[in-house]
């Protein structure tokens, strides 16, 4: 299988290749890797001297650089996202949950006008006996605030369905000419 120095495959193996090494964003020697260093630099860490990294895609997937129309832009080597994050509520749609109620009366007559002792009742005709008053409700009575807060605040997973293989990327090979 003839490969490209600083090749990325997809392995359905536990372990690389003979030539291949698995990314996992290890430190090499520059000295015994030049053709590949020479190709991928230290985009992905190590000093630029004496080492330099290879790709660490363990538990990421890859993407490709640069930037698109509405897209954004990303630099070759740099590492984005994260696995699970708790939603923030400025980051929910915005939506509006109506309340409706009613008053809840009954059709016998009262003897008190505080309805803190039970419902609102029919007033006391003088007839019968001693007239009650209407009952007075306390304006504001009922508030605007939240009745409970909707969610945990804990995360959750950010990750697409996904299958574990391992990325490899060639050691020795073929050197890629540049264009």
């Amino acid at each position: 299988m003839d490969a490209f120095i600083g090749e990325i495959r997809l392995m359905p193996y536990n372990f690389a290749p003979k030539y291949w090494a698995q990314c996992l964003g290890q430190l090499l020697p520059i000295q015994q890797n030049t053709a590949l260093f020479s190709i991928i630099g230290n985009y992905y860490g190590g000093d630029g001297r004496i080492t330099f990294a290879l790709p660490n895609l363990a538990g990421a997937t890859a993407i490709g650089a640069g930037s698109g129309a509405g897209l954004s832009d990303y630099s070759l080597g740099e590492m984005v996202g994260v696995s699970s994050l708790a939603l923030q509520p400025q980051e929910l749609p915005a939506h509006t949950h109506t309340v409706t109620g009613s008053i809840l009366t009954v059709a016998e007559t009262g003897t008190s006008n505080d309805p803190s002792v039970g419902y609102l009742a029919l007033s006391a005709s003088e007839e019968y006996g001693e007239t009650v008053g209407n009952a007075d409700m306390a304006l504001n009575c009922v508030s605007g605030g939240p009745t409970s807060v909707a969610g945990g605040n804990a995360p959750h997973d950010n990750m697409m369905p996904y299958l574990t293989l391992n990325y490899c990327i060639c050691l020795q090979g073929i050197f890629p000419q540049r264009p």
